[in-house]
């Protein structure tokens, strides 16, 4: 007895570390199906509610134990109860699919575990969208869905291709009817939602004008915080590695996220020596810098400079990251005894849209602007592209995290940008990794952790929109919804042929 009560616990933790090991920087994305179809066999069998929620519960500790290991090095106390929760959601949803006892559970069971994954993308803290299944299927068969319905019917459809592929138990298949019915029509809903995708990735066009982009690597080592690191360094390096850029034919080049710390950046040394770099390539920069509001508080912004040692443009990013950007419940915290103090100043959220406007050798350009984390948000950079963006870029900076889990997996959340949006990606880090996306998701020009390196390319602007970025994420996870009550309110009568 004991053994059979521990052999499904067994099972659930292995499905889980498969959709683990198909999320970057493992990247084998077919274990996601069979992760999700071990899951769904397991929900099918389970006897009563406490066995579902269990096996729910022991999926999702083994899918984020490991692909969730970066937020050690951000907030140690939060990784395991950010876990916890998130596994605690997937419980639920296995709750609600009810296994045998639902005849329904091959669609109920896809569109509750879809709308858990829909409920990380703003919950907690404005959400936590990492070691998502969107992020693990960008390298699989159906990323195309993408341009369709973004990250959630990339989802959705990952789930129910799972689930399809699971077996059910004999007693389960004796009404092979209401059984069969519910198959058939899961596969022609994913196969409309495949087909369908198709066309959504030619809305978009070349315009036929490009640009030359250079973005700039300073390098540098892995796993340093800014309260540890003296800020002049990190303006040298990436001074360094702009000095060897002898191109040109410029139309841009790129800083990552807060490469310059300062109380005021227009009257700063470092205006001064951007201005003069810009003067020297004949083109305008691209720059991240933070600064002082007071002694609590600071901005963090990409700001667009030239040769006239001026701000032109500048955007203040808007969704913060929590815990590194600032500290939630900071009395609370402190009052615990939390280290609240590797977060001393909270950084103040930007308003502005999610676009930056410069000049190039051929006029004025538009570029949408997710600034680090507002990359794995789809809808920051269907604003951006939504106000007429040829292309998106992404400064970010990962270098205080050890290993590169979270690098791995943000450079697959460029992926699913460029494709939601068919738009080109610059991604730039100040130690890792740096590439550039095209609009059908291929990485080029992707550079090492640490190294100091310039990478340039010829980019074409694109115009037109995705059915995504007109329609958004909304209408999906309406009709998921409306799905999950129609499947609850009906589960007691039969599906029919």
């Amino acid at each position: 007895m004991t053994l059979t009560f521990r052999r499904p616990k067994l099972r659930a933790l292995v499905a889980g570390l498969c959709v683990a090991a198909s999320m970057p920087p493992w990247g084998w994305w077919p274990l996601t199906f069979v992760g999700i179809a071990m899951l769904s066999s397991l929900e099918y069998r389970a006897d009563n509610p406490r066995g579902r929620f269990t096996v729910g519960f022991v999926f999702g500790v083994g899918w984020f134990l490991p692909s969730m290991v970066w937020m050690w090095f951000l907030t140690a106390p939060g990784y395991p109860i950010a876990v916890a929760l998130f596994a605690s959601l997937h419980g639920l949803a296995a709750l609600v699919a009810r296994g045998r006892r639902d005849r329904r559970s091959i669609l109920t069971s896809p569109v509750a575990h879809t709308l858990v994954e829909v409920a990380r993308l703003c919950f907690p803290f404005g959400g936590v969208p990492l070691a998502t299944i969107g992020i693990a299927q960008v390298a699989g068969p159906f990323h195309r869905v993408a341009s369709l319905g973004g990250v959630v019917l990339l989802t959705w459809m990952t789930w129910q291709v799972g689930a399809l592929l699971a077996r059910a138990p004999r007693e389960h298949r004796r009404d092979n009817r209401s059984v069969v019915s519910g198959r058939r029509f899961a596969k022609l809903a994913c196969a409309f939602v495949y087909l369908v995708a198709f066309p959504a990735t030619t809305l978009t066009s070349d315009t036929g004008r490009d640009i030359v982009v250079a973005a700039v690597q300073g390098g540098g080592p892995q796993g340093t915080r800014a309260i540890d690191t003296d800020p002049r360094e990190v303006v040298e390096r990436h001074l360094d590695a702009t000095a060897t850029i002898d191109a040109n034919n410029l139309d841009l080049v790129v800083w990552p996220e807060n490469v310059i710390d300062v109380v005021d950046f227009e009257t700063s040394r470092e205006i001064t020596e951007i201005a003069d770099e810009s003067q020297r390539l004949g083109a305008p920069f691209a720059v991240g810098i933070t600064e002082d509001v007071d002694r609590s508080r600071f901005t963090n912004a990409q700001v667009i400079v030239d040769s006239s040692a001026s701000v032109l443009d500048r955007y203040d990013k808007v969704r913060r990251v929590p815990f590194g950007e600032y500290m939630p419940l900071r009395g609370l915290l402190r009052s615990l005894g939390a280290p609240v103090d590797q977060v001393p100043r909270d950084a103040v959220a930007g308003t502005t849209p999610a676009v930056l406007d410069f000049d190039s050798r051929q006029g004025t350009e538009r570029a949408a602007v997710v600034i680090s984390w507002e990359v794995f948000f789809g809808g920051r950079a269907r604003e951006g592209v939504a106000l007429g963006a040829g292309f998106i870029i992404n400064p970010t900076n990962g270098s205080s995290y050890t290993w590169t889990v979270l690098q791995s997996q943000q450079i697959a959340s460029s992926r699913l940008r460029a494709i939601e949006t068919g738009r080109w990606v610059v991604q730039v880090a100040p130690t890792g990794f740096s590439a550039f996306v095209d609009p059908r998701g291929g990485v080029h020009s992707r550079t090492n952790v640490s190294e100091s390196r310039v990478i340039t390319r010829d980019i074409d602007l694109r115009s037109g929109k995705t059915l995504y970025v007109r329609l958004g994420d909304k209408p999906w996870i309406a009709a998921l919804a409306l799905a999950m009550l129609w499947l609850v309110w009906t589960r007691r009568k039969p599906l029919r042929r």
